[in-house]
């Protein structure tokens, strides 16, 4: 609220609250195209008497027709207003600072007042603060005054006075939808042609939709198409969502070209569609940067951090609330590095910060007497000092608490076998030792590594074989309905089993006991940090031109577009200009805390360097939008890949979700796999009496 009320705005009130009337001021509304938004709208502006004496009314994504028609057909309202715009911008920006400068000009502003949406009110607590690097940052060039009216939509609006020319600029950007349930309205209990299946699906492929309208880019929209085994075999929603998604995102595109002023007409940019299937394991595995160890193993709520400080008073220690956000240089260099590298990378930078500072310097000094000189070099040191002093003293503490999390639950120990079994380097031999050996790990540490185990080793699961891994592990029947879930969501190894139940896998190989392979070309500079998400490989093969066969294209449905399987390149892929990757490292044995003296290539000082790059000198830009929830370390390897691609890679996804809320989400999800079954039979066999009649 700080950065709204700083650009003078003097009030802030809901769109579905009581509110006072303003009759001698204008209002802005910026509200989603909903029913009940109009409905409140017209109710604002009729009558006698107004709410305010004009609307300036700007939607959040392209309105509906009948919408229209009932603005219009209310003849009271209709002089009242003084713009009707689709402004297409209703997506959360997260992970990195976004300006956006609208260049629709509004009337002079005088004594501004702004009418929220509750939602926007309640922001923190689904994890959103209300600061640049997690909100859009709109910089409206605003000519006119009175209250900005909010409605349906949790956005961050911050006024800009100033006259200057519109421009948009993204970079290094993760993007959601905020469907926090989309797994459970898209892959849960009876979504076949649900009406929330396809209400979910609708509006997620509106939000995708206008961050392409906001930033002018025409995707190549491509997607993980199902695949069935044989002609008998079925196809379920679920599996159809990717492909449901990208031709419902088409359709927006398609439509902007011919609304949008100056939209482009070809392929600009790359758009890839994947639902979470396609990696069960990077929402459970703990990974080892510090920004996903804060979010897996502190007490966060949503990037706010709350610590105790020294009293000013001299009585007891106060609480204090940090955002971990990117005003903080600290967090921004350190988030995407290991967290033994961020403890070292802390002690040299508070050891050269003293060393150098006056401040610091004179404060260390024995009881001799201080000149005016010094006194004068330390006053002029003192503001930077407190601020150094404090950034580096929160971050101090953090890592500390962090590696004393690591030390007293034994997590380097359950992290090494994590990665053994994703890389094939353990099996059940180690999983049962080590729930014999640690029955002290907690119940979400064996919790996930047995939803690990199960995404390698799925037959391990089949029959009575899960009852006693669950003994073994001393989980509940509730605790397991994740793992099973999870097994369901991916699929098996067998399309159809032999006692009955239905799989939603996509791919119909037979698994192999290793969900990774090692990198070449790549080396570890930490223990631990040898995990990488799926994404990494689709995205530089899609960069590459050499994409599994299996992801079809939306924009050309002409086998030569749909992939490039044998090395076959689509016409606008080959338009792509990207330079040449810098080589990476190649892997070797790793230590615990003792860092090599290679470039990682994708550390945060990497990041900051490519951040303040020339975007022009890149190449397109490619989304990648992930169903059902993204991950930390997929934010992070965008992030690489940006560097090593010299191509902005964008992370789009339903929701950010960390692992506990994966879990649970995945838990409540309920598969009915006898009815899906009932239902395949019956259509089969009234397929079969069809043909015989004919």
């Amino acid at each position: 609220m700080a950065d709204i009320t700083d650009e003078g705005i003097s009030l802030v009130e809901d769109l579905y609250r009581r509110r006072q009337p303003l009759p001698s001021m204008d209002a802005i509304y910026f509200i989603q195209p909903s029913k009940e938004n109009v409905v409140m709208f017209l109710s604002d502006m009729s009558g006698r008497e107004p709410l305010y004496k004009k609307a300036y009314v700007y939607f959040s994504s392209p309105i509906p027709k009948d919408l229209v028609s009932r603005i219009k057909n209310d003849t009271s309202v209709l002089p009242r207003i003084g713009a009707l715009r689709e402004m297409n911008l209703e997506f959360f920006a997260i992970d990195s600072q976004v300006t956006f400068r609208i260049s629709h000009p509004i009337s002079p502003f005088y004594g501004p007042v702004i009418v929220m949406n509750h939602d926007i009110l309640c922001a923190n607590k689904v994890g959103f603060d209300l600061s640049p690097g997690y909100f859009i940052f709109l910089k409206w060039q605003l000519q006119h005054g009175g209250p900005v009216v909010f409605g349906g939509l949790r956005q961050k609006i911050v006024i800009n006075t100033s006259l200057k020319p519109a421009s948009r600029k993204l970079l290094n950007i993760g993007f959601i939808t905020d469907h926090e349930r989309a797994l459970e309205d898209l892959f849960g209990e009876a979504v076949e042609n649900s009406r929330k299946f396809d209400a979910c699906l609708n509006t997620m492929a509106t939000r995708i939709s206008t961050v392409f309208a906001s930033l002018k880019e025409f995707p190549l929209v491509r997607y993980r198409a199902a695949k069935a085994l044989d002609a008998s075999s079925m196809t379920t929603s679920r599996e159809l969502v990717p492909t449901k998604l990208a031709a419902a995102v088409w359709n927006c595109i398609t439509m902007y070209k011919s609304t949008i002023p100056n939209f482009p007409q070809t392929e600009t940019c790359e758009l890839l569609i994947l639902d979470r299937s396609v990696d069960q394991i990077s929402p459970v595995i703990h990974e080892w940067t510090y920004d996903a160890m804060c979010h897996d193993l502190l007490e966060l709520d949503g990037n706010k951090y709350v610590h105790e400080v020294p009293s000013k008073s001299g009585g007891q220690p106060e609480k204090k609330e940090v955002l971990l956000e990117e005003h903080d240089p600290v967090w921004l260099e350190l988030r995407h590095a290991h967290i033994a590298d961020a403890s070292e990378r802390l002690h040299e930078k508070m050891t050269n910060f003293v060393s150098k500072n006056k401040a610091a310097q004179l404060q260390q000094r024995d009881g001799s007497e201080l000149s005016t000189r010094d006194l004068q070099k330390m006053v002029q040191s003192l503001p930077q000092y407190n601020e150094q002093m404090d950034k580096f003293s929160l971050h101090v503490e953090i890592a500390g608490k962090l590696n004393k999390i690591i030390r007293e639950v034994g997590l380097r120990e359950l992290g090494q076998l994590e990665q053994d079994l994703v890389f094939g380097d353990a099996g059940t031999k180690e999983v049962i030792n080590f729930l014999r050996t640690k029955q002290d790990a907690t119940t979400e540490n064996k919790l996930r590594l047995m939803m690990i185990y199960a995404s390698v080793y799925p037959e391990k699961f089949e029959g009575d074989k899960a009852s006693k891994l669950m003994q073994l592990a001393k989980l509940s029947h509730e605790d397991m309905k994740a793992v099973k879930n999870m097994i369901l969501l991916e699929g098996s190894d067998n399309r159809k089993k032999s006692n009955g139940t239905f799989s939603l896998k996509f791919d119909s190989q037979k698994r192999k006991h290793a969900a990774r392979k090692d990198r070449s070309g790549e080396e570890e500079t930490w223990q631990l940090f040898r995990f990488y998400p799926m994404i990494e490989e689709l995205i530089e093969k899609l960069s590459k031109g050499e994409f599994p066969c299996e992801y079809h294209c939306m924009n050309d449905p002409s086998p030569t577009d749909r992939g490039a399987a044998g090395g076959t390149q689509s016409k606008s892929m080959r338009t792509i200009q990207s330079q040449a990757p810098h080589s990476m490292r190649s892997r070797r044995t790793a230590t615990w805390a003792r860092p090599r003296s290679s470039d990682d290539g994708y550390s945060s000082d990497s990041i900051l360097k490519s951040a303040s790059s020339d975007l022009k000198k890149m190449g397109q830009r490619i989304f990648v939008f992930i169903i059902g929830g993204a991950t930390r370390s997929e934010l992070r390897v965008c992030h690489k890949l940006t560097t090593k691609l010299r191509r902005e890679v964008v992370l789009g996804s339903s929701s950010i979700d960390d692992a506990p809320v994966y879990i649970t989400v995945v838990a409540l999800l309920n598969f009915t796999i006898t009815i899906v079954v009932i239902i395949f039979f019956f259509l089969l066999c009234l397929k079969n009496f069809i043909v015989m009649l004919q």
